[in-house]
């Protein structure tokens, strides 16, 4: 049986065989894409690679890093079960960023709104996006983390599709906010400061919400709730999707 021929990318790095160059044919038949654009294709290409159950490929060094990034935001965000869906949902996600820079023509001083939306699109800044934004924007990853930490808008952490707050200031406190913090706990399933593995909930404690003469007070989702018991909780809890 004869050897397969492998051929080396000018685009990735990646040695192919002749079955896998043809897949990637179609980026050798365009010399202007830009390198972001050829990552991007090369993560679908791997993505398909898995899905076929091919030998996983020699990887140019920026595919193995995002390649590695995608593991890591699986990992973290406890939904991913294998390399393929890894690959799958990071692809998604940077044509997700790809969408927000194109709609703000890829201009550097758009930065702050494209992280704004970015942070409402995944309710987070995940690493990735941020560097793709960065290759895209041309802006130095550095500045990105400097805005991205500085202002309280943004959450370098995966946080929750809904955002629950209790509030721990004095007068809440007198009037039964422990009580109030341990139900919303009891139902979640998580303490202030985490995230459920499914991402829906996010509770955090705060020492006002500006509205003392309802406490001891719940916010969820910018909207109030005063005194609420346990089967309160649990059916706003309930109607969150």
């Amino acid at each position: 049986m004869p050897r397969s021929t492998k051929k080396k990318s000018k685009f990735v790095g990646m040695r192919l065989s002749e079955k896998q160059n043809e897949a990637l044919s179609r980026l050798q038949k365009d010399s202007k894409a830009s390198k972001s654009d050829v990552l991007l294709r090369g993560l679908e290409l791997l993505s398909e690679y898995y899905s076929l159950d091919l030998d996983k490929p020699p990887l140019s060094f920026d595919l193995r890093s995002l390649e590695t990034e995608a593991m890591h935001l699986a990992e973290s965000l406890k939904q991913v079960r294998d390399k393929k869906q890894a690959i799958h949902q990071m692809v998604q996600e940077l044509a997700a960023v790809d969408r927000i820079l194109d709609k703000y023509d890829g201009r550097e001083n758009a930065l702050i709104q494209v992280l704004l939306d970015i942070q409402t699109e995944n309710h987070w800044l995940p690493k990735p996006a941020l560097i793709w934004a960065s290759e895209r924007l041309n802006v130095p990853l550095s500045r990105i983390y400097h805005i991205a930490t500085f202002y309280k808008a943004f959450s370098l952490e995966p946080q929750g599709r809904h955002a629950v707050q209790v509030c721990l200031g004095t007068a809440c406190q007198v009037r039964g906010a422990k009580r109030l913090l341990d139900n919303v706990i009891s139902v979640l399933g998580i303490e202030p400061g985490q995230t459920d593995d499914k991402q829906k909930f996010t509770l955090s404690t705060v020492n006002c919400l500006g509205c003392c003469a309802l406490g001891p007070v719940m916010r969820v989702d910018g909207q109030y709730y005063s005194k609420p018991g346990l089967k309160d909780i649990e059916k706003i809890a309930a109607a969150c999707d």
